[in-house]
């Protein structure tokens, strides 16, 4: 091993070598704005969301209806063909009961999440989304029938978080 490696390994800086000036430290303040394009298929799936309603795409090879849409199919490798508006009902996937909020916090009332697959999409294509109005842990079950309930559509932006929830048919 050389010298150099010895001398130089990845160590802890005290307050008092900042503070003393022994390392630079510079500070920079700016008035950057970001933004960034979500796509033309995921762009027509967040402002449909905000009009209250689900859109996907349609793959006329393998007739797959993609929902959140895609622009190609991953299994044909070929470009979509159409917009397919589905219903805002769905069937659960697979669930999650999170005593645990997002922030690392013990939640007295737990958050039932769930992965929702959309009627009117090919089997398995949904997406993540919380369950409420649930009476009991045990009434959650995969394969549960369910509803989209929306936020107010003057609440709505163009989220996934338009949907407020799904709640059990």
């Amino acid at each position: 091993m050389s010298e150099r490696v010895k001398f130089f390994p990845g160590r802890e800086v005290s307050a008092e070598a900042f503070q003393s000036g022994s390392v630079l430290l510079t500070e920079y303040s700016t008035d950057l704005k970001y933004s960034w394009a979500s796509g033309v298929a995921i762009s027509k799936f967040l402002n449909e969301l905000k009009n209250g309603k689900i859109v996907g795409r349609k793959c006329n090879r393998c007739d797959r209806i993609l929902v959140p849409p895609r622009m190609f199919c991953e299994e044909c490798f070929r470009l979509t063909d159409s917009w397919i508006y589905t219903k805002d009902t769905g069937t659960v996937n697979t669930y999650s009961i999170a005593y645990v909020g997002t922030d690392a916090s013990r939640l007295k009332e737990p958050l039932y999440i769930a992965v929702i697959n959309i009627d009117g999409a090919s089997p398995g294509m949904g997406f993540l989304h919380l369950l409420n109005e649930i009476k009991s842990e045990k009434e959650i079950k995969v394969g549960m029938k369910v509803r989209a309930v929306w936020k107010e559509q003057s609440e709505r932006t163009g989220s996934i978080l338009d949907i407020k929830y799904f709640k059990p048919l």
